[in-house]
Order: C-alpha cells, then structure tokens, then sequence
C-alpha cells in the first residue's frame, strides 16, 4: 500500500514539471524580429517625433549661427573679435556635426537602434567626416 500511494504522489508532483517542459516559449524575446504590429507601429511615430524635433532645434541653430556672424562684423576690439571668432567657429563644427548626424539618422529610420541579427537593418557605413 504505501508503494501505491508514494507512486500516486509521485505522479501527481511530476505532471506540471512535464507539462512544463513541453509548453514552447510564447513570449518573443526582447528587441527580437518578432515586434508586434502595433509596437513597431508606435516606434515608428516616436522616431519621426524625435526627428522633426531635431530638425527643428538643428534650424533653430543654424539661424542663431547665422546672427552670430552677422555679429562679427560689428565688433571693433580685436581680442574681443577673436573670442567671437573662436565662439562662432565652435558652433559651426557641432551645428555641422549634428546636421550630419541628423541626416545618418534620417537614412536608418526608426529600426537604427536594432543591429543585424535583432530585428533592424544592418547598420548603414558611417558618413563621410569633413576635412577640417
């Protein structure tokens, strides 16, 4: 009898460890190919967002640059021209580098944090540095 009831308890404890083992994950894994719909759907507007904000801060750059050296040609003291100079020549290397970066990410889209192999495209080559 006590053979009996150890085999029944013990049938009992591994049933749920069986059915366990032969269930199939059906969770996708994160940042995999298998984004639902929707998801990809809401990261998409999210990076158009985030894009158009850019390019509107990028503008917003360019034209307080742009005042910046119309500036220049008011300034009569030579040192003083001269740390505006170096002020204006600042802002033209990370307005220039943001635009630039600007337009790497405009060319990758909204899968440019995804790598090959995690469900975005395969990175694009970087953009051309300009000779300074």
């Amino acid at each position: 009898m006590k053979i009996k009831s150890f085999l029944l308890v013990l049938i009992f404890a591994l049933t749920p460890v069986m059915w366990a083992q032969e269930k199939p994950a059906q969770t996708p894994p994160p940042g995999g190919s298998q984004m639902r719909p929707e998801h990809r759907q809401h990261m998409m507007e999210m990076h158009e967002q985030e894009m158009e904000a850019m390019k509107a801060d990028v503008e917003k750059m360019k034209s307080s640059l742009a005042q910046m050296k119309a500036n220049l040609l008011t300034i009569k003291d030579t040192n003083e021209l001269a740390r505006w100079r170096n002020n204006v020549d600042m802002w033209e290397t990370l307005v220039g580098h943001m635009d630039r970066m600007l337009k790497h990410m405009e060319s990758m889209g909204p899968d440019m944090m995804h790598g090959p192999g995690m469900g975005g495209s395969p990175s694009s080559p970087p953009a051309e540095k300009k000779p300074q």
